[in-house]
């Protein structure tokens, strides 16, 4: 079986250090928007959160720009803040010993999942690791995963649960032909995180170990 973690919000609390950087770089373009509607689209690549809030005119001519903003005050202001939540070691260790593979799947940024895997402290721990740079699309669209199977030789879709804490994650899945399971720990409800596919729901990644018998390893589980 092959495991695809999403990474912010999954592993790393970062969605509220998210929601304010991209609320600076918006401000800092005239844009202002509430706190809670950005924090709702964190989980989204660029792309498609831009999409959210400003006009196809807009994007066009600032998207890019206010994108690369918003990378650096995150890096500048917030990177500092984040914080693994905690088991996330422990669960691949986990995963390894029962001989099943492991990819992130992320619409992070290169150096920011860099960041990541040493704050984790899992580098080497993983089979494939991709970013916003190995996909065309963001979340929901399904092609970060499809990358992330793809490093895994001869991976098929029906083998791999994709972990998650946002309803975009279990969307972008299931459009890959993957079953997803949700975490709460992002911020988004059961209820949201169900109604966008999720075959099974955890608290956070230590509540996934915790419960590891209850994973859905395969489609008859669910």
């Amino acid at each position: 079986m092959i495991l695809i973690f999403d990474v912010d919000g999954t592993l790393i609390d970062s969605v509220k250090a998210h929601a304010a950087a991209w609320q600076t770089a918006f401000s800092e373009y005239g844009f202002h928007f509430a706190f809670d509607r950005i924090r709702g689209q964190i989980g989204k690549g660029s792309d498609e959160l831009l999409k959210e809030f400003l006009s196809p005119e807009d994007s066009d001519r600032i998207g890019e720009e206010l994108s690369d903003r918003r990378a650096k005050v995150f890096a500048s202001d917030h990177m500092h803040t984040v914080r693994p939540f905690p088991g996330v070691r422990e669960l691949f260790e986990r995963i390894h010993i029962d001989g099943h593979q492991l990819v992130l799947g992320t619409s992070a940024k290169g150096e920011e999942l860099e960041s990541y895997l040493k704050l984790l402290g899992i580098e080497g721990m993983t089979d494939g690791q991709t970013s916003s740079d190995d996909a065309e699309r963001s979340k929901p669209h399904p092609d970060i995963f499809e990358a992330a199977l793809a490093k895994v030789p001869g991976a098929r879709p029906e083998d791999a649960l994709v972990i998650g804490d946002t309803p975009y994650d279990a969307i972008a899945a299931r459009r890959g032909g993957m079953r997803p399971i949700g975490v709460l720990c992002g911020g988004f409800s059961e209820e949201q995180l169900r109604e966008a596919g999720c075959v099974a729901i955890f608290p956070d990644v230590a509540g996934i170990l915790q419960r590891y018998d209850e994973i859905p390893w395969s489609a008859s589980n669910n």
